[in-house]
């Protein structure tokens, strides 16, 4: 038993430390972005200091590696939410009416500015983005101090939500902007165009932005730090590669070295027992074999327990 418990210790180390080094492997920015939402709930959450409801509050702090990435938080009683929306919440404007699914007595809306990340988390081919991606989310305000909340539905049921793009980036002359929206899957579907006065209309929660046609160019060649740049990444690429196959296959060794040495430190003791029972058996008293028959015997020249008769103990 204490060589299957020992054997089980290793191996849930060993997996255990295999995934460590696969999780340290993995890219800091993910092409979904359901876990940078839940990060940035968090990140969102922590601003309410002193809550209070109807208040906006921005977040003063984000994870070092989204500098610029902006938050902000309001907390909301669901039936005044309904009843009179909230307008202005930063470039959002939500009518009254919009119902939430599933019902909670509060809620939280998060407000999203994610800046230069825009392009990272929500890659368009054949676009290119003229304003950061916004994102309007709603949370159960239960427990301010949750982490990894479900999204809640928003639903309007009279007007849209609008949400106003007044700062544009240069549009290229010919080319015509639309409105696109990222649901929580991350697909994408484009409005035929922008809405007079910079706005895009939408009935839910999501991510939204505008965006143009890529201007097509003939494609030139990279300059050297751009070769440069694209080795050293497949070269660092290649060495985590071999950092985890290196990891696997000296995992296994050890692995096994230490099989090797249980199993020689059992065979020593079993071995190291047998000696012992030979000594014993060495340097205990000789016996003289006293022929009974045709068979030899051993025979005991004296005996501890002097015979006695049955009738002489009863008496």
């Amino acid at each position: 038993m204490g060589f299957l418990r020992c054997l089980q210790l290793l191996l849930l180390f060993l997996s255990l430390r295999l995934q460590k080094l696969s999780a340290q492997s993995l890219p800091n920015a993910s092409s979904s972005s359901s876990p940078l939402d839940a990060l940035l709930q968090d990140y969102s959450f922590r601003a309410f200091v002193r809550p209070r409801t109807g208040i906006l509050y921005e977040a003063s702090t984000v994870p070092s590696n989204l500098t610029g990435i902006k938050l902000a938080a309001m907390r909301l009683r669901s039936g005044s939410f309904r009843r009179r929306g909230v307008t202005p919440f930063k470039e959002f404007s939500i009518p009254s009416g919009v119902i939430v699914k599933p019902y909670v007595t509060r809620l939280v809306l998060v407000y999203q500015n994610l800046a230069n990340f825009s392009h990272l988390y929500y890659p368009l081919s054949g676009y290119d983005y003229v304003a950061p991606v916004l994102g309007l989310l709603a949370y159960d305000a239960k427990n301010l101090s949750a982490v990894n909340l479900p999204q809640l539905d928003l639903r309007v049921s009279n007007d849209p939500i609008r949400i106003d793009f007044s700062d544009l980036e240069r549009i290229p002359q010919g080319s015509s902007a639309k409105c696109v929206r990222f649901d929580s899957k991350g697909e994408a579907s484009f409005s035929e165009s922008i809405q007079p006065g910079n706005t895009c209309e939408t009935e839910h929660q999501g991510h939204f932005s505008v965006v143009v046609k890529s201007v097509a160019s003939a494609p030139s060649p990279a300059p050297p730090g751009d070769r440069k740049e694209k080795k050293k990444k497949s070269s660092e690429s290649n060495s985590k590669t071999w950092i985890i196959v290196g990891s696997v296959v000296g995992g296994l060794i050890l692995l096994g070295l230490l099989l090797f040495l249980v199993l020689r430190c059992r065979n020593y003791k079993k071995q190291e027992k047998l000696r012992e029972m030979e000594r014993a058996g060495e340097t205990g008293e000789a016996l003289r074999m006293t022929q009974v028959g045709e068979t030899r015997a051993p025979t005991a020249t004296t005996t501890r327990t002097q015979p006695m008769l049955e009738t002489e103990y009863a008496a």
